[in-house]
């Protein structure tokens, strides 16, 4: 394996190049100054224009969120996992048909499973430009977003229309539906009934793991975040590890392709065949049978999340 493949695997934070177009509310007051990255995969953008980093099949999903201050990104469903934490900022997210049913305010490396199948949205309420990482389940990521009613229509008041195939039109540039295409239909009333109403209480405590939590479960091994054993539990198809400074026997080699995303600190990733150092907000994916190891380069606090792909297949949100 050269330098060059390496390299293709390895996305820096400084290099990451937004969609600022990349779904229906994207003209859409409010929504309009979003940013949308597709770092591992095609993920559920509706542009087809969207730039992807690494094309290669992981079975998931990476991607990433960055909004300035007062930016929120409206409500919509996911059926397979949409995992986040938070790079940058402060954040609240919301859920529930109107987005009134629950909510939660999460900071600088907390982690959210947020349930498949409720409608869900979340907002930039910092001071400053602020970056969430985002992880979503199967190759196709669930197959694309499934939008509240409100949201379509809005977008059609500033000149969008969605079509059945999940790709936007731009009519005020005169784009149109092509004939063999149909514009999409808001869920029907019978429809959204389908959509739980989670309230905070059955959401946080089940689905959300703090920064810091996490930073004290890692002193001696990494600790499982999500995943079967997973402090949340989920089979979504991967798992989540959480590795920090104070973690022993970061060391391993694995049969499928595993992705390292750090939080806090310089990483370095090394084995026989590369020695790279992983800033925060670099995203890498090491490849399948290769033995490595990992460790902080710095002295102070050091954190990172690995992903890793599973045999299960991804679908709606498992819960014991």
């Amino acid at each position: 394996m050269d330098e060059l493949n390496i390299n293709n695997r390895l996305v820096r934070y400084g290099e990451l190049i937004p969609c600022k177009t990349a779904f229906i509310d994207t003209h859409t007051p409010g929504s309009d100054q979003k940013e949308n990255f597709t770092i591992i995969g095609s993920g559920v953008s509706e542009n087809p224009e969207q730039h992807v980093h690494i094309s290669i099949p992981h079975g998931f999903n990476i991607g990433a969120a960055g909004q300035p201050p007062k930016c929120n990104n409206s409500l919509h469903s996911h059926r397979t996992a949409e995992v986040f934490f938070v790079l940058s900022g402060r954040w609240r997210f919301f859920w529930g048909r109107y987005g009134n049913a629950g909510e939660v305010i999460l900071e600088k490396g907390d982690i959210f499973n947020i349930p498949t199948g409720i409608f869900r949205g979340f907002e930039n309420i910092g001071e400053t430009y602020g970056m969430l990482m985002a992880i979503l389940g199967g190759d196709d990521a669930g197959g694309g977003v499934i939008w509240a009613p409100e949201v379509l229509s809005e977008a059609k008041k500033h000149g969008l229309i969605l079509s059945e195939k999940g790709k936007i039109y731009d009519t005020l540039k005169d784009q149109q539906i092509p004939n063999n295409e149909n514009e999409m239909k808001p869920l029907k009333d019978d429809e959204l009934k389908n959509f739980p109403e989670y309230t905070t209480s059955e959401v946080v405590p089940y689905y959300v793991a703090r920064y810091l939590d996490l930073y004290s479960l890692s002193s001696e091994t990494s600790c499982k975040v999500i995943g079967e054993k997973g402090k949340i539990y989920d089979k979504p198809g991967f798992e989540v590890e959480f590795i920090s400074d104070k973690s022993k026997n970061n060391y391993g080699i694995y049969t499928k392709d595993v992705v390292f995303m750090p939080v806090d600190g310089y990483w370095r990733i090394k084995s026989e065949m590369f020695d790279i150092i992983l800033n925060p907000g670099d995203t890498f994916s090491l490849p399948k049978n290769n033995k490595y190891t990992l460790e902080p380069t710095k002295p102070g606090i050091a954190s990172i999340y690995k992903v890793i792909p599973t045999d299960d297949n991804p679908g709606s949100t498992q819960r014991k």
